[in-house]
């Protein structure tokens, strides 16, 4: 006999939850609650700019404990995890304990991954502080660190008990950090929705009142997306247009010890990408240069030219995406219309990456 389970995602998913400014919502949920002990983990920027602002609100008679990492890709490895592991440990951390991710992409990645398998999982919540890690990072499941130069090679699929999202964290980031996130709010337009990329690209000046007004349609798109496909069977692929080529120039980046932001990333591999969507004739031409044209109006090129094609292919081929040893991608169709599974020739994505790297001489 068979047995099978669903997991209920759209439940799961309407756990998202916008803070006021006295964070009541997540005094009442840690009030409901029968956790044991509460462990905030922060990086050196959210320790000194959003620490203080959850601190200053939180009611609760639990005892708490913070766990600093320093900022930055470079510590979303599994040295990292393993002090976490054995903080959490000698702390005497049980299953009842609750992990607060307090920060951006990496340490809800990061504590997401950490949580979900401590113990064989104790209970966290996601408080996101960065533009992307509201729009995309921490909703849909996904935790997750990097093992050698590879991008998110090990993880779990691990839902947080609740995302909680405060905009004024916003108020704290400099500019590239909001730049960064806007790009995952571009990509989710391509893949999924043109009127959502039509108001985007009406937005002169990349600033907090200008994207805030958008950020609820990107995590609808996102949380409509994952519901469909939390184990990323089908259309959640979608979700990794412009993550091929851009992890592989993230992770080469982050080799040579000049890092980039995740975003920055996103939107070379949005034109890289996108030109190989031409190439392949899965999109029109003039779709193509209409997408090109719009994030190279809020992206400055990005030198890839020291980058050897041989060591880009190294990186593409141990992509977690890829079956049978064929790179799999992630291709736009046409702005809010995208395609998955598909294999391209070497020839087109060598091109692509040449496309790229002539735009510095336009």
């Amino acid at each position: 006999m068979q047995y099978s389970f669903t997991i209920n995602v759209i439940e799961i998913l309407k756990m998202i939850t916008i803070l006021n400014d006295n964070f009541s919502q997540l005094n009442d949920f840690l009030h409901e609650k029968s956790f044991s002990k509460i462990f905030i983990l922060v990086d050196e920027n959210t320790h000194e700019y959003c620490l203080p602002v959850l601190l200053g609100n939180l009611e609760t008679e639990l005892s708490f404990e913070i766990l600093e990492i320093e900022a930055g890709e470079e510590m979303k490895n599994i040295q990292t995890a393993n002090q976490l592991w054995e903080i959490l440990t000698e702390m005497k951390a049980d299953r009842k304990a609750l992990v607060i991710n307090l920060g951006g992409g990496v340490i809800t990645d990061m504590g997401g991954f950490v949580a979900s398998t401590y113990k064989r999982g104790v209970q966290f919540i996601n408080i996101p502080t960065t533009l992307l890690s509201m729009c995309d990072a921490s909703i849909g499941g996904k935790t997750g660190i990097d093992l050698m130069h590879y991008k998110n090679m090990v993880g779990t699929f691990s839902f947080p008990e609740q995302i909680f999202v405060y905009p004024k964290f916003l108020e704290t980031l400099p500019f590239k950090q909001l730049r960064s996130g806007f790009a995952e709010m571009l990509k989710h337009g391509l893949i999924a929705d043109k009127k959502h990329w039509d108001n985007l690209i009406q937005i002169h000046k990349l600033d907090i009142e200008g994207i805030i007004p958008h950020i609820q349609t990107s995590m609808d798109i996102k949380q409509d997306v994952v519901e469909k496909d939390f184990h990323e069977k089908n259309i959640r692929k979608t979700l990794n247009f412009a993550h091929t080529i851009g992890h592989a120039i993230e992770s080469l980046c982050l080799e040579q010890g000049n890092p980039i932001l995740h975003g920055e990333a996103v939107a070379m591999g949005m034109i890289s990408e996108t030109h190989l969507s031409y190439l392949e004739g899965v999109i029109s031409e003039d779709d193509s240069k209409v997408i090109i044209e719009n994030v190279q109006r809020y992206y400055p090129y990005l030198d890839i030219s020291d980058f050897k094609d041989e060591d880009i292919f190294a990186l593409l081929l141990n992509d977690k995406k890829n079956t049978d040893s064929k790179i799999n991608f992630s291709l736009v169709s046409g702005i809010g219309e995208c395609t998955y599974d598909y294999q391209c020739s070497q020839k087109n994505i060598i091109e692509s990456l040449n496309f790229y790297r002539q735009l510095d001489s336009i």
